[in-house]
């Protein structure tokens, strides 16, 4: 999880909250004292995110001793400690809520993403995220998601070729538009096109796509376009996906089920931290 984008967001984090320094600690505390950090669990999670905490740390300060006692992607229990950090008292309190904002956040995506994973409780389909991410997050967002076992879509519009309704609509339709893609992208690049009715799915068919996403589509009609593609490309299935309703999806024979909620509309958990003086 170590990169550039990760350093940045930690400073930007620690910048945001600490700004020209912690007044209240500053006023509090000797900076020569020491302490421990403990995060714990107040309800039932999968953890993501540790080495953030220990990113937070070692940014404030490379003497802290990050020691977890679990790992990404273990189901953690109500009042389980999750970690420690060791060190510099002044920068455990200043790194406090940076370090549970980015463990918060990440363990609610992989809690999110395991509550489907194990609903579904079976390889085919996948399960992937979208592009449905917090600006500046999506690496650490799509990273939880595997953490809590799906898979991740494209990681931006770089690395995938997907034909949505507003490009057919200024392309002046499917098979221009995937025609005009086959000659500016590598013969290596899969295309996938999204589609809304049975028209569109008949035209993609015709252009022999790689990928053919059935957006927004009921149970039956579902069925319905597995049968027509009858194995020509890859399904799948994207918009509006529940947790009621998911199991039904997957009995109809796609090949993938895209999720936004994976990201968009996981919650927080709740960790907490209690910070105490060496002796």
């Amino acid at each position: 999880m170590k990169s550039l984008i990760t350093k940045t967001l930690v400073q930007i984090a620690l910048e945001e909250d600490i700004g020209s320094g912690d007044i209240t600690t500053k006023a509090l505390v000797d900076p020569d004292l020491c302490g421990k950090a403990t995060i714990i669990a107040k309800q039932e999670l999968v953890i993501a995110g540790l080495e953030m905490v220990n990113s937070v740390y070692q940014a404030l300060s490379p003497n802290n001793q990050f020691i977890p006692n679990c790992q990404d992607g273990d189901t953690i229990t109500t009042g389980q400690m999750v970690c420690e950090i060791k060190g510099s008292l002044c920068s455990l309190l200043e790194g406090e809520r940076t370090a549970l904002n980015f463990l918060q956040r990440m363990s609610g995506i992989a809690t999110q993403t395991r509550r489907y994973v194990n609903l579904l409780n079976r390889k085919k389909p996948l399960l992937v995220d979208t592009r449905k991410t917090l600006p500046g997050w999506r690496r650490l967002e799509k990273i939880a998601v595997r953490i809590g076992g799906a898979m991740n879509h494209r990681m931006g519009l770089y690395d995938g070729v997907l034909i949505k309704d507003n490009h057919i609509m200024v392309s002046g339709g499917i098979g221009p538009a995937i025609a005009c893609i086959r000659q500016k992208v590598s013969h290596l690049t899969k295309i996938e096109i999204e589609v809304e009715n049975f028209d569109q799915l008949e035209q993609a068919l015709a252009a022999k796509v790689d990928v053919i996403m059935l957006d927004n589509m009921t149970i039956n009609d579902i069925h319905l376009a597995v049968q027509k593609i009858n194995g020509q490309a890859l399904v799948e299935v994207s918009g509006g996906i529940t947790l009621e309703h998911i199991q039904k999806i997957a009995d109809t024979g796609v090949d993938i089920i895209s999720i936004g909620a994976l990201t968009h509309s996981a919650q927080a958990v709740d960790l907490s931290m209690q910070i105490e003086q060496d002796s």
